[in-house]
């Protein structure tokens, strides 16, 4: 089992997208969408980055670098329930912190992840994750956009795909303009110990996840604690889509 006092990445790759298809093995200046992700997580200092997949191709294409990869079943309903198995598949100590890295963010900085881990690693947390501030109304009224409440302690209070908290009075004079005051958009990075990655893993929908569709509303509902940062870097959007791929690619040409 590893008990190093540092931490581990973990990227869940799926095969499968249905905006884009074969999307961990998508190229960005000719090399795999995944491997871009890993080197990120390598960069942040990982003392180990495991791509969790549930296809050869991306194992294969990962092959001769230092990523390590465990093939995971196919039937998983979520990148949380993937990477319990890879928990397991890689032997991990339920005290071990993991760093959730999404599949499809070539761009992540280096002191976010770092950011996380540390957060994840405070005694009594259960889930941390990152915010930043919305600096514009369209992002604020954006269901795609999640917000999250935050409390005077620095914790998640609630998150959803609704501008909370609502601005009454500003939003009954206008919804053209940013309100005065503070909201945050969540970034969808996560950082737990093994132990807590297991129980969410086994935890069934809560009634608020199934109503705004976020998992992380599950930890929230059933009475977890979860750690919310502030990102002291922006993270570039992810790739999701051709359009999406076609932007990171225009992105790494600039030299960004």
């Amino acid at each position: 089992m590893s008990t190093s006092s540092g931490f581990v990445v973990a990227i869940p790759a799926r095969y499968a997208s249905t905006r884009l298809p074969g999307k961990p093995l998508q190229l960005l200046a000719g090399e795999p969408l995944v491997l871009h992700v890993a080197r990120r997580a390598l960069a942040a200092g990982a003392d180990e980055v495991w791509v969790a997949t549930d296809d050869a191709r991306v194992r294969e294409a990962l092959a001769g670098t230092p990523v390590q990869v465990a093939m995971t079943s196919p039937e998983h309903p979520s990148g949380t329930d993937r990477l319990a198995e890879c928990a397991a598949l890689a032997g991990w100590d339920d005290a071990r912190v993991v760093v959730n890295l999404q599949g499809d963010e070539p761009f992540a900085p280096v002191s976010g992840i770092q950011a996380v881990a540390a957060l994840a690693a405070q005694p009594g947390v259960d889930l941390a994750t990152l915010c930043a501030p919305v600096e514009d109304v369209e992002t604020l009224l954006d269901p795609n956009a999640v917000k999250v409440v935050r409390s005077v302690e620095g914790d998640a209070l609630y998150f959803s795909r609704a501008p909370v908290p609502w601005p009454r009075d500003a939003f009954a004079r206008s919804r053209d303009v940013m309100p005065d005051g503070e909201w945050f958009r969540h970034i969808g990075i996560y950082g737990y110990r093994v132990g807590f990655l297991k129980q969410f893993a086994a935890m069934p929908p809560g009634r608020l996840e199934q109503i705004e569709m976020l998992e992380q509303l599950r930890v929230l509902e059933a009475g977890h604690r979860v750690a919310l940062g502030i990102a002291s870097e922006p993270f570039p959007p992810g790739v999701d889509t051709p359009e999406d791929l076609a932007r990171a690619q225009a992105r790494l040409a600039a030299g960004e």
